[in-house]
């Protein structure tokens, strides 16, 4: 059994295409990615095969931030995004894979989220808890039917 592996399932009410996006749009990222507590700083991102991103969180109650990045390894446009992520801080080691995967459905879109390879100072639990406060804030933006 693969350890330090979290293996998230969600059905979000929105087409693949917007939740493929979301996952690639630097200013959507910034909106729903940092977990509660948390601003993010997207400092660069080439979301193309062989393409790297670098951002930050920062902890809005003490001002502390950690940056991490990496790489994208496969974007199936509307199904798949896989990548690596890489904190900075030298306690955090270590090379994360991460794999999105998506199906249309029924009522929106099927999503499937496996982040494998999380450092062992980092509680598996505490991944959870923040990917659940990530997806609420990912639903609230594709979800949204806006006419203008």
């Amino acid at each position: 059994m693969v350890t330090n592996t979290i293996r998230i399932h969600r059905v979000l009410r929105s087409p693949p295409e917007r939740l493929y996006r979301a996952f690639l749009d630097a200013a959507a990222i910034t909106k729903w990615l940092p977990p509660n507590g948390f601003t993010c700083t997207v400092e660069q991102m080439d979301a193309t095969v062989g393409g790297s991103f670098r951002m930050s969180f920062t902890n809005f109650s003490n001002g502390h931030s950690h940056a991490f990045g990496g790489e994208y390894l496969e974007l199936v446009p509307s199904e798949c995004i896989r990548y690596t992520d890489r904190f900075d801080d030298p306690n955090l080691s270590g090379v994360m894979q991460v794999t999105i995967t998506l199906r249309a459905v029924s009522c929106g879109t099927e999503l499937n989220v496996v982040q494998e390879g999380i450092p062992d100072m980092i509680p598996t639990e505490a991944c959870y808890l923040g990917w659940q406060e990530s997806l609420i804030l990912l639903a609230k933006l594709v979800e949204a039917e806006i006419n203008e």
